[in-house]
Parts: structure tokens; sequence; C-alpha cells
């Protein structure tokens, strides 16, 4: 895990600087894999962070030209650290990998 610090979205003129921890995305990949592979749905906290795991869906998203609802895994808080994998392709080809990391301020 890398030790870092992180900038909370400021309020009232104060932003404070909090020491938080990332876990290594290779750790985070794998359980998210881990989840797909078993295809339930799962919502809790790993690696100190809420989390969620949604299953594909064959029910096609309102508004969307996707023919299917891929399978998604989130991970953290928007703005601070967020970490994504989605089955967009397909349950059976890779996810497509999205970090937010904008709130990190200084590795150590």
């Amino acid at each position: 895990m890398l030790m870092v610090k992180a900038r909370i979205p400021q309020r009232a003129d104060y932003s404070p600087v909090l020491p938080v921890v990332i876990p290594d995305l290779s750790e985070v990949k794998a359980f998210a894999c881990h989840l797909h592979a078993s295809g339930t749905h799962w919502q809790g906290e790993i690696f100190g962070w809420q989390a969620e795991y949604t299953p594909e869906s064959r029910k096609k998203p309102s508004g969307s030209k996707m023919r299917f609802t891929p399978a998604d895994f989130w991970i953290g808080e928007s703005g601070i650290w967020f970490y994504s994998l989605m089955w967009e392709h397909g349950k059976n080809k890779d996810p497509v990998e999205f970090l937010d990391d904008r709130g990190i301020v200084k590795k150590q």
C-alpha cells in the first residue's frame, strides 16, 4: 500500500490535507476480477475504502446505444481517490480502467 496525503474539497475557505492509504492497484484489480468471475453483486469496504461490484445485465441502459449494461467495479471517493473498472466490451473482454487521483497532493 502507498501512504499519501489527500486534499479534501474546500469548505468555508478551509481545505485540510490528510494522510490516506492508497491500495496497490494490482491488488484492487485482482479483487475486482475475482468478484467479476463470481458474477455476484457485492458492496462493502475493502482496503479501507467503500466499493461495489455490479455484474453485467442484459437490460439495455436507457438513452444508450449499448445493448447491455456492463459489469462494473468502483472503489474510493471521487475527487480524492477513485478507481473503477467497467467491462464495457463484454464480460469476457478486458475491462476499461479509470483512475481519479486529482485529490492526491504528495506521494511519499
